[in-house]
């Protein structure tokens, strides 16, 4: 019985903050029109006022975020042409990172180059997941088949922890970069800023939702070779 309670309180921990941050997003998505201009539209503006016309604006499919590599702010549909404070904050965070990117922010050029590494580290940690007990039945060595696990396992572990190390960069966008904008521009209507503010420990705490998702995946992969 401790073990199953035990169990619950770790998969709460492990979602919760996921769970959390896609209330705040929702939550504050409505009303849909609540202001004249759209979330891609700020963007562009935003990056125009700032000197980085060179950057792009454009919807995607994957998550809103910026892409240093090619330059490009990347917001999902309901940002890029909404016109709630989700849309004109989670717009002002990644312009942040538009920010770092033009000020040589270290951070944010290491968080590039784990977050490359960490998604190669993820398909070959399930990989080594999957050809485990075939790799263990083939050598018909059960040391073999926990090596590939125990690798697997690494891997994924590795990728938790490369999104949990992010977070600095993530609260420098939100917070040194995105909210002076929107405070010190009257981009916000009168009695947003405490809710932009929520918002933007939001946007920020998303790789850490990941992070524990990932986790999460990991404790998966254990009960599946435990059976």
């Amino acid at each position: 019985m401790h073990l199953v309670v035990l169990a619950i309180v770790v998969v709460l921990i492990l979602i919760g903050p996921s769970i959390w941050v896609k209330s705040v997003l929702q939550k504050y998505s409505s009303p849909a029109d609540r202001y004249q201009g759209t979330g891609g539209e700020l963007a562009r503006h935003l990056l125009d006022r700032l000197g980085l016309d060179h950057i792009g604006v454009e919807t995607t499919e994957v998550g809103d975020h910026y892409d240093p590599v090619a330059g490009i702010v990347r917001l999902t549909e309901d940002k890029f042409s909404g016109r709630s404070l989700t849309a004109i904050t989670v717009a002002a965070h990644e312009v942040g990172h538009a920010m770092q990117d033009r000020d040589a922010f270290a951070p944010l050029r290491w968080r590039t180059r784990l977050i490359a590494a960490a998604a190669t580290g993820e398909k070959v940690g399930a990989g080594l997941l999957v050809v485990a007990p075939v790799a263990g039945l083939l050598t018909r060595a059960p040391v073999t088949a926990l090596i590939f696990a125990a690798g697997g396992l690494l891997s994924l572990v590795s990728v938790a922890l490369v999104h949990l190390v992010t977070l600095p960069t993530e609260f420098d966008a939100s917070f040194t970069r995105a909210l002076p904008i929107l405070e010190g521009g009257n981009i916000l209507l009168p009695g947003d800023e405490p809710h932009a503010r929520r918002l933007l420990t939001a946007a920020a705490l998303t790789y850490v939702s990941v992070a524990l998702m990932s986790l999460l995946n990991v404790g998966r992969w254990l009960a599946i070779l435990r059976r």
